[in-house]
């Protein structure tokens, strides 16, 4: 009677888990599992990355795409230790992960062997689920656990399996469990949402921070905003909830934010606060009440004193606050930030038309959403060109995806390669700084060989251009930022893709245009100003003076400031 190996197994249950694809590189450690992946691959397809790290971000990125378990492996020492960039950015942006590694032989743990790392304790602070496989049949019991830990906690979920465990077979005597996960609607407490209630009732410039946690639901946030006549400010990770040009939409919130958001925030006497742990609190009112509505209660007063919270989810939480409360007639206070909101949108309008050279940022991002389908995955790197896109790109539809509370280079590109896998037919481009692309760049021709057709836009200014403008803010001159960068689109045709290189503003749109009709993975890589600082939507005046003291000190150190005579 033909029995199953425990690696044969875990195949198994992946499958049935709906798992239908894995990021990672064969080693030896891992072997015991990559054969019956290779026997399975008509089911579930192995994605062959040029770095554990891309795998590991490539998998987050796919969880936060779609919800569904994101899954990539590494075998044991440095495979493994090259996962946790990217595993680090699924736990803070609470995606669901499964890593698995390999681990030396059980009968050689202990032994300071070649490779041997204590994984358990590598992975302790970044997992949800951390455990060690120790027998064939403990096996399937684990895998089920880990998966649904990862699904119901929103994190990442850790399988260190020794090299033999996958060889043995899995006895009759293996624990049978549950494969599947029980979703749950959370509501808060009544006499809470009453409190609330009153708060909504008794505000007269009620101000909406909108995150991650209220995607999905867009008509059920629209309705609300519209009967308290509230203006709708965005986190980053929650760009996209509504249209960014929607009348009720003011934009992002602070440095990557606009002005109107940032006056919006001053003059509220009601901040209500969904699906978001804003971190950054120095731009939220000081006086105003504060109502938090987040699943997790753990979140709620977290950052910010808080005068009501809701523990529960956002779209039914919104639902039966919207039935309960009357229509606000004065909409004044909404108003008034529509106003400021249209002549923001002018001024920046205004850069995005400039046709000067080298190219300006924002005129790129004009450009491409040009080209851009409205259903497009856009999978935005960190640096100026989060900046960029946040402030200049108006979403309608489009997913965006980007690695928002780790901030970490290089989450781009693995990424679009995710997003590709997830949406087939769908627009995908990685928006790129060339030092975030720089990090990840060797798995371009994972895009290439998976014929993963993409458009991967490179701003390319060579410098690491945002931590440029954060010494200039301090007072400091420019050090250490300078980048010597490849020509970006000859090494995508060297890779097999195509590349496109622009230097003039009037082959910017042609470029991109022919880039999206390609059916290959795509480089454009734009020279773009150095010099194009990405200042605040609201410019405070301590860094006006660090910003003056930096052209003091550069005027100083290149002799281009003659002191006055004694």
């Amino acid at each position: 009677m033909f029995k199953q190996t425990a690696g044969e197994k875990l195949i198994e249950q992946l499958i049935e888990w709906g798992v239908d694809h894995i990021y990672g590189m064969p080693g030896d450690s891992i072997n015991s599992i990559i054969e019956p992946l290779r026997k399975a691959k008509n089911k579930i397809k192995f994605i062959q990355v040029r770095h554990e790290e891309a795998g590991a971000l490539a998998a987050a990125a796919y969880a936060k795409l779609t919800g569904k378990l994101g899954v990539c492996t590494a075998i044991a020492g440095p495979g493994a230790i090259h996962l946790l960039n990217g595993l680090y950015d699924a736990k803070l942006d609470k995606a669901p992960v499964l890593a698995i590694t390999g681990q030396v032989e059980s009968d050689l743990m202990g032994m300071d062997y070649f490779q041997e790392v204590n994984l358990d304790r590598l992975f302790d602070d970044v997992a949800v689920y951390n455990q060690r496989i120790m027998s064939a049949e403990q096996l399937p019991a684990v895998v089920n656990q880990a998966i649904r830990t990862a699904y119901a906690k929103k994190g990442v979920a850790v399988l260190t399996i020794p090299d033999d465990i996958p060889r043995f077979e899995v006895g009759k005597e293996a624990r049978v469990t549950t494969n599947f996960t029980v979703k749950q609607e959370l509501a808060p407490l009544k006499d809470d949402l009453n409190k609330v209630k009153v708060l909504i009732e008794q505000a007269e410039r009620p101000v909406i921070l909108a995150g991650n946690g209220v995607h999905g639901e867009r008509e059920t946030l629209l309705a609300f905003a519209e009967k308290i006549g509230a203006p709708v400010v965005l986190t980053l990770p929650g760009k996209g909830v509504i249209p960014d040009k929607h009348p009720y939409c003011l934009g992002g919130l602070g440095l990557i934010g606009t002005k109107p958001s940032y006056e919006a925030m001053q003059e509220a006497d009601l901040l209500m606060m969904i699906g978001t742990s804003f971190p950054f609190t120095g731009f939220l009112p000081e006086h105003a009440k504060t109502i938090q509505i987040d699943i997790d209660p753990t979140q709620i007063g977290k950052r910010v004193p808080v005068d009501a919270g809701l523990a529960g989810d956002a779209g039914a939480t919104l639902r039966w606050i919207t039935d309960q409360i009357s229509r606000k007639e004065d909409r004044e206070f909404l108003e008034k930030n529509q106003e400021r909101m249209n002549k923001w949108w002018e001024k920046l309008e205004k850069q995005e038309a400039d046709e000067s050279e080298p190219i300006k940022p924002q005129h790129l991002v004009r450009a491409l959403q040009q080209v851009a389908s409205d259903d497009a995955v856009m999978s935005v790197d960190v640096g100026n060109v989060t900046v960029w896109m946040a402030r200049h790109f108006h979403m309608t539809n489009q997913s965006f995806v980007i690695s928002s509370w780790l901030a970490t280079l290089g989450c781009g590109l693995p990424g679009a390669i995710a997003g590709k896998i997830a949406y087939p037919d769908r627009q995908v481009f990685a928006v790129c700084g060339d030092g975030g692309f720089g990090m990840m760049m060797a798995d371009f021709v994972t895009a290439v060989k998976y014929d993963l057709p993409m458009v991967v836009v490179v701003m390319n200014n060579h410098k690491i251009a945002m931590i440029k403008f954060e010494q200039e803010v301090m007072g400091n001159a420019e050090f250490g930022t300078n980048l010597h960068n490849p020509d970006f689109a000859k090494y995508a045709d060297a890779c097999g893709g195509v590349g496109y290189r622009v230097e003039r503003s009037e082959d910017l749109l042609p470029s991109l245009q022919k880039a999206v009709m390609q059916n290959k993975p795509c480089i454009v890589d734009v020279v773009v100003d150095a010099d194009e600082a990405p200042m605040p939507g609201n410019l405070e005046f301590s860094q006006v003076v660090g910003y003056t003291k930096h052209m003091v000190k550069e005027l100083f150190q290149e002799g281009k400031l003659d002191l006055p005579p004694l």
